[in-house]
């Protein structure tokens, strides 16, 4: 029985909000496309992403008066967290931990579904990808720095994406 009261549960407002929030990525994206070009919404794409990146987790972990990761699996904790909140259902990641090694193996990408709706090239969000991961992961573990490695993309014609993320101990 749906709820008539016109009040939305916090569950129901969070996954709005998720839904939004990708929403006005994509149409951010493709106003862009139509004025610049596919290319230059490309690489703005990733450039803000990256930035909006670490703005998302720096947001969430204020709100979460929580001080920053203090090792890799407690960041991935968070980021898995966080994923939840910001794709929800639209994306399905298994995370890895291995020493200063991150993997990730998606296996659902709202953003990469998204782009083939529209009727852009599968590829076009995976350019942001190869920024957002290591942003995202910078900022729950404040001080850290690392180098991403996309070896397999659900948008170039893999069965899942797998980003790899390493610790760049000297940086």
């Amino acid at each position: 029985m749906a709820d008539t009261s016109g009040k939305l549960s916090a569950e129901a407002a969070v996954k709005l909000l998720g839904r939004l929030m990708l929403a006005w990525d994509g149409q951010w994206f493709l106003k862009v496309a139509q004025e610049c070009g596919v290319e230059t919404a490309v690489a703005l794409n990733a450039k803000v992403r990256s930035s909006f990146g670490r703005i998302e987790i720096r947001e969430f972990l204020k709100a979460k008066g929580h001080p920053g990761a203090r090792g890799v699996a407690e960041a991935v904790e968070l980021l898995s967290e966080y994923q939840k909140i910001f794709l929800g259902e639209g994306m399905a990641a298994k995370w890895q931990v291995q020493g200063d090694t991150v993997a990730v193996r998606v296996s659902r990408c709202s953003p990469q579904q998204g782009a083939g709706k529209a009727g852009l090239r599968p590829d076009t969000p995976c350019v942001a990808c190869e920024t957002v991961w290591n942003a995202w992961l910078q900022t729950a573990m404040p001080g850290s720095r690392w180098e991403t490695q996309i070896e397999a993309s659900m948008g170039r014609g893999a069965q899942s994406c797998r980003i790899v993320l390493k610790q760049d101990r000297e940086g």
